[in-house]
């Protein structure tokens, strides 16, 4: 017997579901977790561009160079260990564009439609 399809409401979040990921799941959190990456790469990159060049890394040109890198591994290891939550609403978002919405077949009150 199968019951009533699930639709969640617009904007409402997704109900949390403990179905075995698959292929196209895990390959939407790969996604999702990488989009929050860069995100937090650039809101972490104005912090680092006001430090003095001679301490961190050591200073001068190569530090400078490298610094863009160091802020990258940074917004990643976030990311990995959970993130901000960007990578969560990227994710409900896809599977709820990925819902089919099925129209009822009949009214609350039995009639057909």
């Amino acid at each position: 017997m199968e019951g009533p399809a699930l639709v969640p409401l617009p904007g409402a979040p997704l109900p949390s579901t403990r179905a075995a990921p698959n292929a196209g799941q895990a390959e939407i959190r790969r996604i999702a977790q990488e989009f929050e990456s860069v995100f937090l790469a650039e809101m972490l990159a104005p912090m680092f561009e006001s430090l003095d060049t001679n301490g961190l890394g050591g200073g001068g040109m190569g530090e400078e160079m490298f610094r863009p890198m160091l802020v990258e591994r940074y917004a990643q290891a976030i990311a990995r260990a959970g993130g901000v939550g960007v990578a969560d609403y990227i994710i409900a978002e896809l599977n709820r564009m990925q819902t089919v919405e099925v129209a009822p077949t009949e009214t609350p009150d039995g009639a057909a439609r």
